[in-house]
């Protein structure tokens, strides 16, 4: 599956939610998520702007837990970031890990983050906060697979095409860095 995906960062999250509200966009997701990134001993997927992951979702709506086995790999990042993602539902994480590390991958991070998620036609609007530790600034993820419906909502809540970025997150972490001299 292609996945296509933006990311507006340092956003206000109430501001957010009151313009989707506006929007009347309906809200699918409220979970809590615990992401573990896997990779090889000399982080190939990683350094090729991939990885594998097992993500643990504690649904805050229906009340469930929900696990997935995921890979992704960079495509493009030209106007958008493009993703070559392929994940399914799994029912056993302790067997998913298990599979990860028969193939040669170890944990390399740990990542926990609270996510709303809202979809505007067929175009998910996420707004995302990471444990401080890992990103200290709350975004929002436009993903959908219509280009011209992702630059709709960017519109929408009142940002413009150069308000976002097609980078990865640790890209964003790296330069933020940079920038505060870290």
């Amino acid at each position: 599956m292609k996945e296509i995906e933006t990311r507006i960062i340092d956003i206000d999250v109430q501001e957010i939610r009151q313009k989707l509200v506006n929007l009347n966009v309906v809200k699918v997701k409220q979970e809590n998520q615990i992401n573990n990134i896997y990779d090889f001993s000399d982080k190939r997927l990683l350094s090729n702007k991939g990885y594998a992951r097992i993500r643990t979702v504690s649904d805050e709506l229906t009340n469930s837990t929900i696990h997935y086995i995921t890979t992704k790999k960079l495509i493009s990042q030209e106007k958008y970031k493009v993703m070559d993602e392929h994940e399914s539902e799994i029912k056993d994480e302790v067997a998913a890990r298990g599979i990860f590390e028969s193939l040669g991958l170890s944990l390399v991070q740990s990542i926990k983050k609270y996510r709303e998620s809202y979809r505007y036609k067929n175009t998910l609007i996420e707004i995302d906060i990471n444990e401080k530790e890992f990103c200290p600034f709350p975004y929002i993820e436009i993903e959908g697979d219509d280009e011209d419906e992702i630059l709709e909502v960017i519109t929408l809540l009142g940002y413009t095409i150069e308000d976002t970025t097609s980078e990865t997150i640790y890209e964003i972490l790296k330069s933020k860095n940079k920038e505060f001299g870290l």
